[in-house]
């Protein structure tokens, strides 16, 4: 791949896993009767904003995550109090639109001041106009105007607090559910394209050359069938070429290459890695052919059966001290693996955005205040008290591991600098 193709795949693939998972929250929370107020992908200050019917869609600055912002999650941010001067405009006997500021400029208006007010049960409005007071009933999706912004108002029924738990467990749910999804469909494409060995192998091929390694320095070519490494005939056995070469860090060795029918002799030094094994930089498969639908599916949950306990493992390792905090990486390292895998080509790049869903889908889960994880415990609390967490604890529970979850973020942004400017 260029340079742009590269950038723009590694752009694609947090855009696509982030935008899937938010899509999950937001379809089951509509499908629930919940308003969405807003549907944002990344954090912070926002790049680009759009509303469409009930929900706002931005794009905010940070490309750390995303959120869907339901009713009643979060206090409102414009509310309407008794002793206030507003003025409605009315339709069909209902309100539409109550304005808060710049009064005298708005037209075809009732202005009063509000004696009473219920906007989430009741949905009505009282106001003192002309020394008269008069009651208005308010539409289930007025809007509250002030400062040229626009808010919906969200009747009882339409908050994320007033639906069964059920509702509610199926909205948080979703978005990891949806990462699971990717994952699988991902792989079920990078099998078909990968494709099965063919039955009875007799020999390996090269399939991919590895960038600033040895391989890539000397006359080794994708598609080359490997003969033999060192007078040794290789045939089908994977292992021993890796075995051989392996054992020869800093020591040439001589493969032997059938390319389109030529016998090529090529001398390659492996290069000494972390472990003291010897690399060269590449991989080798089998013949292969093309994948039919039930081995498709088949390789594909295999795939997610050994991706899931490779997280876990890392997981594990993490948990018990054997991974440092300097050796974790965050969004830039990701980042750049990204980009690296990207250059190999849109096969590697199809499984690695697999796992990369299939990660975030089992992180969100995990119990962790602020994670989605956590939140479905508060929702099992529920279930099991018959009545809600009072929503302020929670939040403040929520807001503690989301304040942790950023710390940690900048540390491991900062890592990833480093190892940057270090050329690691």
């Amino acid at each position: 791949m260029g340079m742009i193709q590269v950038v723009l795949s590694t752009v694609l693939v947090f855009f696509v896993i982030v935008t899937i998972h938010e899509w999950g929250h937001y379809f089951f929370a509509k499908r629930a009767g919940i308003l969405v107020r807003e549907f944002a992908i990344g954090f912070g200050p926002k790049l680009f904003s759009v509303k469409r019917g009930e929900t706002r869609y931005t794009l905010r600055l940070i490309p750390a995550g995303g959120f869907v912002r339901m009713a009643g999650e979060d206090p409102e941010i414009v509310e309407v109090q008794p002793g206030q001067t507003v003025a409605v405009r009315i339709k069909d006997n209902q309100v539409t639109r109550i304005f808060l500021d710049r009064l005298d400029e708005r037209t075809g208006t009732v202005r009063g001041e509000v004696e009473d007010v219920d906007l989430e049960r009741r949905l009505s409005i009282s106001l003192l106009v002309e020394g008269e007071s008069e009651r208005y009933d308010v539409h289930p999706q007025a809007l509250v105007i002030s400062k040229g912004r626009d808010t919906q108002i969200a009747p009882i029924d339409r908050h994320f607090g007033s639906k069964s738990v059920g509702k509610k467990a199926m909205a948080i749910f979703a978005g990891p559910m949806m990462n699971f999804i990717l994952a699988f469909v991902l792989y079920a494409v990078y099998a078909q394209m990968v494709g099965v060995p063919v039955e009875n192998p007799d020999k390996l091929i090269i399939n991919s050359i590895e960038e600033k390694m040895p391989a890539a320095g000397v006359d080794l070519r994708k598609g080359d069938v490997v003969e033999s490494v060192n007078g040794i005939k290789i045939g089908a056995d994977l292992e021993q070429m890796i075995d051989i070469i392996g054992k020869s860090p800093g020591v040439p060795v001589e493969m032997i290459v059938n390319r389109d029918g030529q016998i090529h002799t090529i001398k390659v030094t492996p290069r000494e890695n972390e472990a003291g094994i010897g690399k060269v930089g590449i991989s080798a498969t089998l013949p292969m052919r093309a994948a039919s639908f039930t081995e498709t599916i088949t390789n594909a949950a295999e795939l997610m059966k050994r991706s899931t306990e490779f997280i876990f493992e890392s997981f594990k390792m993490l948990v018990t001290g054997q991974f440092k905090l300097e050796d974790l990486g965050g969004p830039v390292r990701t980042a750049d693996m990204t980009a690296e895998i990207a250059r190999k080509g849109i096969v590697q790049l199809t499984s690695w955005t697999a796992l990369l869903s299939l990660y975030l889908g089992i992180f969100n889960l995990l119990p962790v205040p602020a994670l989605d994880g956590s939140r479905l415990i508060f929702l099992g609390l529920e279930a099991i008290r018959r009545k809600p967490i009072d929503p302020n604890k929670e939040s403040m529970v929520h807001f503690v591991g989301f304040a942790m979850l950023m710390l940690l973020m900048l540390v491991v942004t900062y890592n990833d600098i480093l190892r940057l400017v270090r050329g690691e």
